[in-house]
Formats: C-alpha cells, structure tokens, sequence
C-alpha cells in the first residue's frame, strides 16, 4: 500500500485587532514603543541596501487615495494597504486608516497580519524624533504643532521622549483641535501654548512640525515666518497635489528626505525641478553624507512615510506581541495534505459550512 507522509505543519498567522495593538501599548507604555519602534528605524535604514524598495502604488480619486505599500529584504515582506481621505470626518471616520502583512520571503507565508491606523501614527512620530534626532539643534526644546489633529499627540510625545522638547506652541484652523491636544497631554510635562496663527506658534521654535490633513496646495509656512538655526519636520504633504510649504521655504533650507523617487512625487518638494538637491536619510544615519552643518541652518524633513517604516515597525508588532502573548491564530491560508488538492480541501470544509448555515 502506498504510504502517506504527515501533514505538514502550517503555523496559522498571527492576528493583531486594534484592541491587540492599544493593550500592546498599554502593557509596554507609550514611551517605550515609541523607542522600540525608533531603534528597529534606525537598524532598517542602516539596512538600505539590503531592501528591495519601490515607491508606493496608489489609486486617487475625487475625495482621497488608497495606497499599498510594499519593501522586502532576503527574509520578510512586509505592506501595508492604507487610505487618506480627509472629509472622512464628515462622516465620522479618521482620515486615515491602515492594515499591514509580514510575510516569509522563502515560503510566501503571511507571518502577521495586523491593524495598523494606532500603528501608522507611532511610526510617523518615531521617524519624526529619529530624523530631528539627527537634523536639528541640538539642545531643542521647543516645538511648534501646526495641525493639532490625530497625529499631533503622538508627534508631541515622541519629541518629549526622544528628544527632551517641554514646551508646544500649538495652532489649528479648529480650535477644538488644539483644546483636544492640550486635555490630552495633562500630566504628560509638557507645557502648551495656543496660539493664533502659524507664525505665531512658529516664533521661537526651534522645530516646526506640519501635520495637517487637507488635500490642497497649501503655503501653511512661508520663508517670512522662518527663523536660523530651525529644523522642519513636514509630516503632513503626502500625495501629488498637497503641500504644506511654500517652495520659497525649500530653497532656504537643507532638505532630507527618506525616498526621492517617491518624495519627489508625494512630497513638498513636488514643487520644484526633478533636480533639486536633496539628501535621502539613510545616508546621514550611516554617516555617508552630512546632515546639519552649522547651528544657523535650516533643515526640512520632507517626510511623506515609506514602507521601510511600516516594515519596522512590523518587526516591533510581531515581537512583543510574541512576547506579551497577545493576539489569536487565524487560518488564513488552508492547511493542505496534498498541496496539489486544493479542490479537496476546500470541498472537506463543506459540511462544516452547512453546519454553519
């Protein structure tokens, strides 16, 4: 008689829910993950090289633009699917909302499959500090908010974390924005100040964070409202058609981006010719190129996210919930005794589909 060899073991993918991901907060703190997050940052873009990159597809309609998000080294594959669609508030919806996949390069087997809108927001912020962490004055203290909404908590609390900031200035065109970050951060130690207008809260920053959601050419900062010596961290300029600096601010600065190909599309930096200078983080980080070079000038990070990021903080994800023993095993891809039956796999679930029904 024929003899049969064992089912092969297929480990079930590991599901990570949004409550998954806030109890993974909750249990290793805030300030905790945003370090974790930023030091996997720091050892993937020291990494460059080894990835395989490609600027993100996206699908834009009328009202906002959905993206994938795909990068891959010799071991995992990782993407993520997420949207920005800002009149989603109208319909009680964030602007912004994401999903991502690990995956194992040498069999294709999803590895994790997680939520990733809490997630998205962390990561920003960690790459945020990382790349100031690199660019701006050192000793800054000070930091300007323009766009108060979903991310600003977490921008303020990584700069507070990661690079000592005590004091916020904070502005929004809703006022209801600012007093939501301000109610937030009670207790956090850091101060708040509200201001009227961009340049008011810009005065006396020595970093000026943009993080606004409206898909227009927008000059929120302009080279008048600029100061020597400051660093800019453009989180929110993120798809053809959306800016939040004047070019003028641009020309006046050093700018840092993380992928050209894509940023040069995405970025603030659409702006201006296919070859103005700009230098891609990874090089400063690995001290191939320089980054500040004197405390009078100023530095743009021109960040428009990348999928390197989302695989980083993937990595994180993964790990500790490893560790911290959260999530559940799904089936999200059959367990098969003959891989060649397909058919017959799916036909063994019937009865239990019925059963079901």
């Amino acid at each position: 008689m024929p003899s049969h060899a064992p089912a092969p073991t297929l480990t079930p993918t590991l599901y990570l829910s949004t409550h998954d991901v806030a109890e993974l907060v909750r249990r290793r703190g805030l300030e905790n993950c945003l370090r974790a997050i930023a030091d996997n940052l720091r050892a993937d873009f020291l990494r460059w090289e080894a990835f395989d990159k490609s600027a993100r597809v996206a699908s834009h309609s009328r009202d906002g633009v959905i993206e994938l998000m795909p990068v891959a080294d010799a071991h995992r594959y990782a993407f993520k699917y997420v949207n920005g669609h800002p009149k989603n508030l109208q319909h009680g919806l964030p602007t912004v909302m994401a999903f991502g996949v690990l995956a194992d390069v040498a069999t294709g087997l999803p590895v994790l499959l997680s939520e990733l809108t809490f997630t998205t927001a962390l990561r920003t912020a960690a790459m945020s500090a990382v790349a100031a962490q690199a660019l701006a004055r050192r000793g800054s203290r000070t930091l300007a908010l323009i766009g108060n909404g979903a991310q600003a908590e977490f921008q303020a609390l990584a700069f507070h974390h990661l690079l000592g900031i005590d004091t916020l200035r904070l502005f929004d065109t809703d006022p209801a924005a600012t007093a939501k970050l301000r109610r937030n951060l009670q207790g956090t130690g850091l101060r708040t100040v509200a201001c009227r207008s961009t340049a008011e809260a810009a005065q006396g920053a020595d970093i000026v964070t943009t993080a606004t959601a409206d898909k227009a050419h927008a000059n929120l900062l302009t080279a008048d409202m600029l100061a020597p010596g400051q660093h800019i961290n453009a989180v929110g300029g993120d798809c053809p058609g959306k800016t939040e600096l004047h070019a003028d601010v641009l020309r006046q600065a050093q700018v840092f981006v993380e992928y050209a190909p894509q940023t040069r599309i995405e970025g603030d930096i659409q702006q201006l010719p296919a070859d103005f200078p700009v230098t891609e983080l990874w090089e400063v980080l690995a001290a191939r190129r320089p980054g500040r070079t004197a405390d009078s000038q100023i530095t743009v990070f021109d960040s428009v996210g990348f999928a390197l990021e989302d695989y980083a903080a993937l990595r994180f994800l993964h790990d500790a919930a490893a560790e911290l023993g959260l999530g559940e095993r799904i089936a999200l891809v059959p367990a098969l005794p003959d891989p060649k039956d397909l058919f017959g796999a799916l036909q063994s679930h019937a009865p239990r589909l019925r059963a079901a029904a």
